[in-house]
């Protein structure tokens, strides 16, 4: 443990240093635990109305992904599976053997991955989902048209010197979506993975209890997709809030904290 800034503590995991908020309430003897992952291209801050709701009743831990908010570099091109692989690290660094889990967005996508691996299954004992990310779209022909807009324009940046260079640049900013354009040139290999990874055919193997709680209005990850993580994992439930996108977590903020600490504080839960 290297420093230690208001209520955010920053680690050091496999060399990379990590920003974790890690809260406690007070008067509660052993009280469970819950991780918070956040979305791609967001933080610990962008989850704060989570932390508000959940803290005064578990122990919670934030982390600011490798490649996000105040924690180093990924330093290679990562996938869901590196990302799930480095939660782990941190638990054990912060010697929590067992937890929750919350997951917005990649974050879920992240928490599907650690809830279906027999390997780290055993230590989540129950998983809430928002917005949940990693079932492939519904395309329209017109990505398909953008993408291989894109495909070309690597091309012509790769063999056509300078000038193939500002073509390429042309290229990107009509065809690449605002994730893309946003993120560094250093996690742009990693978009590429995580948005690659389908995270389909690991549902039927969740072997954690799931909540799913999703907003009406969400045009980045449709309710379709909450459905049919409904049908595939076992025993989940799908909890469609009145109003709220794709960030309904915090535009609901008191509704979503009422229905995730109930789930994830029922008896058994741990």
């Amino acid at each position: 443990m290297n420093a230690t800034s208001g209520t955010t503590t920053t680690l050091t995991v496999d060399g990379l240093r990590i920003r974790v908020a890690h809260t406690r309430p007070a008067g509660i003897d052993d009280p469970p635990v819950v991780v918070v992952l956040h979305g791609w291209g967001a933080s610990i801050d962008a989850v704060g109305s989570i932390i508000a709701g959940l803290r005064d009743k578990a122990e919670v831990v934030a982390v600011d992904l490798p490649g996000h908010g105040e924690s180093d570099m990924v330093p290679a091109a990562w996938g869901n599976a590196d990302f799930a692989a480095f939660v782990i690290k941190v638990a054990d660094a912060l010697d929590l053997t067992r937890f929750a889990l919350v997951g917005h967005s990649r974050g879920a996508a992240v928490s599907i991955v650690l809830a279906s691996d027999p390997a780290t299954s055993g230590r989540i004992e129950r998983m809430v989902l928002t917005g949940a990310a990693g079932i492939k779209p519904r395309r329209k022909p017109s990505y398909y048209a953008k993408v291989a807009s894109a495909k070309f324009g690597r091309v012509v940046g790769a063999v056509g010197g300078p000038p193939g260079k500002r073509l390429q640049q042309k290229i990107r900013a009509r065809a690449a979506s605002a994730d893309w354009l946003a993120a560094p040139e250093a996690l742009r290999g990693t978009l590429r993975n995580v948005l690659a990874d389908d995270v389909s055919p690991l549902l039927p193997r969740v072997a954690v209890p799931t909540l799913l709680i999703w907003g009406p209005d969400d045009d980045a990850t449709p309710v379709w997709m909450g459905e049919q993580m409904e049908r595939e994992i076992p025993g989940a439930a799908l909890i469609v809030l009145r109003g709220g996108g794709h960030f309904a977590y915090a535009e609901l903020a008191g509704e979503f904290n009422v229905i995730a600490a109930h789930f994830l504080m029922q008896a058994g839960a741990r």
